[in-house]
């Protein structure tokens, strides 16, 4: 008899609690706890969020037609942040003067209304019944959440606010600008990569062709194909996610700048052996391109970690507060892109300082010997590089501004990049393309003497 009785009340006692919520109830996604709004993007307690506190946010259901005040009898709130998954999120404020209009619908849905600056609420019912208005958006359960806000916009110091999920835009496979960035743009990098991956595997497998400039030549163009591929993954951002597009940034800057740093390493070769008076070269002079390793990697590593320490800890204007409401950015800031970008401008400029110097140095050069010829050749190899890459990089800068019309014209002179690669290290060079054949179609050993392709190109007959 007693543990009937206890049973009994246990039972009364969990039908009779705030607690007990039903199975079948209505979800409602709430941002913050029961006892927080939101303050400056971040949730705050009620009591302390002004001086003389405020209330908690309450659900006020309406009606697809508009109708407010919906009696919805039981529902329960689900405390966090929509789960977006690689989608946006998007805050959304509603206060009397804003064109912003949220809808709590009695199934747990969000409608968003986007109002003109003349309509007021009666309009809402017009709104709902044209299912192809753009500006109405709907939100399934889990896709949103709402909370109260104080804000310095509304009249009054309160908002009704909403984080949501960016809807996927619709767009078809016949739009020019889908094309252009989705296919073409995709298709190019491909291209691209095979092209620079054809020049590096020529210039490795050549034994004559893996002097020190050889093996720059081989080290620039596999950080340019590291580069398009991490492009690419930055393309393709449906299928990506928040750190994907960090790590994809990083690793496109952090191989774009390696790239600078071996063209710079290489016209400092050429420039200081020009100025030497005991001129001599190896075929592979593994010494020197172990030096210039540690200072390219060396100097690139570290820039790379200043850009992402600037990245996280000083590239926003306040001190990252506790508890943010909003998500961080999704891509490298602006102050992470200077750190990147700004050693590669002075690379530029000491680049323009050694072609003239080196020009200057030729032309005073009255004998010229067979170590020159193949300093010459390496010299206008340099020059071409340097000219295809800072054409890229300055239409790279370009594409950032917000006019369709710059980024379509990277696109075309990205893909243009690595054709161009391909013509001034391979078919201009007339001693690769003698090796290629001789290696290729007579199925004879490569040369292997100490002038490398030097002497083999004077024995081709050139």
């Amino acid at each position: 008899m007693f543990v009937i009785f206890l049973v009994f009340a246990l039972v009364t006692r969990a039908m009779a609690s705030p607690q007990s919520i039903s199975p079948f109830a209505v979800r409602i996604n709430k941002c913050c706890e029961r006892f927080e709004v939101i303050q400056d993007g971040r949730c705050t307690d009620a009591k302390t969020a002004d001086e003389n506190g405020t209330d908690t946010w309450q659900p006020i259901f309406t009606s697809e037609s508009g109708e407010m005040n919906v009696h919805v009898q039981d529902f329960k709130f689900v405390i966090g942040l929509p789960d977006c998954g690689g989608m946006q999120m998007w805050p959304v404020y509603q206060y009397p003067s804003s064109t912003d209009k949220l809808m709590l619908l009695p199934d747990g849905r969000l409608r968003h209304l986007i109002k003109g600056p003349h309509d007021d609420d009666s309009i809402a019912e017009q709104y709902t019944k044209n299912d192809e208005n753009p500006l109405n958006y709907l939100f399934n359960q889990g896709k949103y959440c709402m909370e109260k806000a104080i804000t310095k916009h509304s009249p009054n110091g309160l908002a009704e606010f909403a984080m949501v999920c960016l809807p996927e835009k619709v767009i078809h496979w016949t739009d020019s600008d889908f094309l252009l960035r989705k296919i073409i743009n995709p298709i190019f990098h491909g291209i691209s990569m095979i092209i620079l991956m054809t020049v590096a595997i020529i210039y490795f497998i050549l034994p004559s062709l893996r002097d020190l400039v050889g093996n720059i030549v081989t080290t620039i163009t596999l950080c340019l194909v590291i580069s398009q591929a991490a492009d690419l993954v930055r393309i393709l951002t449906q299928f990506s996610s928040h750190v994907s597009f960090l790590v994809a940034d990083a690793i496109l800057y952090t191989s774009l700048l390696a790239a600078f740093f071996w063209l710079n390493s290489m016209g400092f070769y050429i420039w200081k052996t020009f100025r030497s008076r005991n001129v001599f070269l190896r075929v592979t002079d593994g010494r020197k391109y172990c030096y210039y390793s540690a200072y390219v990697w060396g100097v690139t590593t570290l820039m790379a970690a200043l850009a992402i320490f600037a990245h996280f800890f000083l590239d926003t204007g306040d001190v990252q507060k506790q508890r943010s409401i909003f998500e961080d950015q999704e891509t490298i800031g602006w102050l992470g892109i200077a750190v990147f970008f700004c050693p590669i401008a002075f690379i530029i400029i000491i680049n323009l300082f050694f072609f003239v110097t080196t020009i200057k140095i030729m032309r005073r050069i009255n004998t010229y010997g067979r170590i020159h010829h193949k300093l010459r050749g390496s010299f206008i190899l340099f020059s071409l590089l340097f000219l295809i890459m800072t054409i890229s990089w300055f239409f790279l800068i370009l594409s950032w501004l917000e006019y369709d019309t710059l980024l379509y014209t990277h696109i075309f002179v990205n893909a243009l990049q690595a054709p161009a690669i391909f013509y001034v290290a391979i078919i201009r060079q007339k001693h690769v393309t003698f090796l290629l054949r001789k290696t290729c179609c007579y199925n004879e050993p490569v040369a292997t003497s100490d002038w490398g392709d030097e002497l083999t190109y004077m024995n081709g007959g050139y």
